[in-house]
């Protein structure tokens, strides 16, 4: 989504200063967020927004990126996106906040980072992380039934305290 949360605005820094084209995909969230920090950046031929794409697109997107930019600004508590890349062979570059050190390992799978510089920085070591590793690392924790039985054990754990 189009937020100052998820850090558009950023993720056109980092793409720009690191000289990399940049795809943005999602709902505009924050109309006067997007006409300020995205829209201007749309003529010139580095930034492209694609708005939202349903699985078959964002597949497609994500398996042909270098990386997918998440410089989130909140405790995200998930990040779906993250793993969706990963399940796509692509590594993640995020920012190191909420649910992301649980989801990337750090120069394993993606990069944890904390400002726009050291992501900058990431892009240019992204050739480092094997692609092959993003997708096992969903297909070793993020499956559904993975996901199901992790749920449950936390389930019987909390049932058993009271």
């Amino acid at each position: 989504r189009i937020h100052p949360d998820k850090g558009t605005k950023e993720a056109i820094e980092i793409a720009r200063k690191a000289g990399r084209r940049l795809v943005i995909a999602g709902i505009i969230q924050d109309r006067d967020y997007y006409d300020c920090w995205v829209k201007p950046y749309l003529n010139k031929p580095d930034v492209e927004f694609i708005g939202s794409v349903g699985p078959d697109r964002r597949n497609e997107v994500l398996g042909n990126a270098l990386a997918l930019l998440h410089p989130i600004h909140f405790a995200e508590p998930f990040g779906l996106s993250v793993v969706e890349s990963m399940a796509c062979g692509t590594p993640v570059i995020a920012f190191n906040k909420g649910s992301m050190p649980e989801l990337i390992a750090h120069e394993r799978d993606g990069f944890l980072d904390s400002n726009v510089g050291e992501a900058v920085r990431a892009i240019e070591q992204i050739e480092q992380i094997d692609l092959k590793i993003c997708r096992r690392t969903v297909e070793e924790r993020f499956t559904s039934e993975i996901m199901v039985k992790n749920y449950i054990g936390v389930y019987q754990e909390i049932l058993a305290q009271l």
